[in-house]
């Protein structure tokens, strides 16, 4: 699945990050500031928008 993510170093400014979803992190289903992913090229984030 294609999404957007928000890093730990962009949080302030907000700055998107584009990818395809390897790792679900967050165990819950639902999560307050967005579920935690790992996409393929390593980076971890926060997904803000699914692209596909």
């Amino acid at each position: 699945m294609k999404v957007s993510i928000v890093t730990k170093v962009n949080q302030s400014s907000g700055e998107l990050t584009e990818g395809i979803v390897k790792d679900i992190l967050t165990k819950s289903t639902r999560h307050f500031h967005g579920i935690k992913v790992r996409l393929e090229n390593g980076l971890v984030g926060r997904v803000k928008e699914i692209l596909s």
